[in-house]
């Protein structure tokens, strides 16, 4: 969501400079009419002509970023519920009690969290509701992961953490 926000801000931007450039041109074709006694042989007239064409690419260009970025965060998020669906449906009831009957308290909580959420968090907002250190909820995943009950899947900076499709405990 953040990056479809500054996305939108961005192409906001371009349509400023898109005006500024219009007024701009438009000022400054009245100054080199009036006061340029040449004609169109006019120097004057060949930098108004360049001075446009390059604002026109810095405007194509910060447009450009800012679509990107608006419809890039759509992709992201596509991907996370792909991963949330395929996994929301990998723990059967009963085996559910009898997998939270065997894990520690905090282990407990950390598997119930991402249950809650789905079957998939990202691990800072885990980390966030869990109430726990970063290193404390690194731990605890590792055990959940060596104990085959979640997986990590790198996203960017961070891990999103999902319940294996195929949980089956280890001890």
């Amino acid at each position: 969501m953040k990056n479809r926000i500054v996305g939108t801000i961005i192409i906001i931007i371009a349509i400023l400079i898109g005006l500024i450039i219009y007024l701009f041109n438009r000022a400054l074709t009245e100054i080199v009419s009036s006061s340029c006694t040449h004609g169109p042989s006019c120097p004057m007239w060949g930098s108004i002509e360049f001075q446009t064409n390059i604002s026109l690419i810095i405007l194509i260009f910060v447009l450009g970023i800012g679509i990107y970025l608006f419809f890039k965060q759509e992709e992201t998020i596509l991907k996370i519920k792909k991963i949330k669906t395929k996994n929301e449906k990998s723990i059967k009831k009963e085996d559910y009690q009898n997998i939270l009957s065997q894990l520690k308290n905090e282990e407990k909580n950390i598997f119930q969290i991402i249950v809650n959420e789905g079957g998939g968090i990202f691990q800072s907002d885990l980390v966030e509701k869990s109430n726990l250190s970063k290193v404390k909820v690194s731990r605890i995943l590792d055990k959940l992961e060596a104990k085959n009950l979640i997986e990590r899947k790198r996203r960017g900076m961070t891990n999103f953490v999902v319940i294996k499709p195929e949980t089956s405990f280890k001890q």
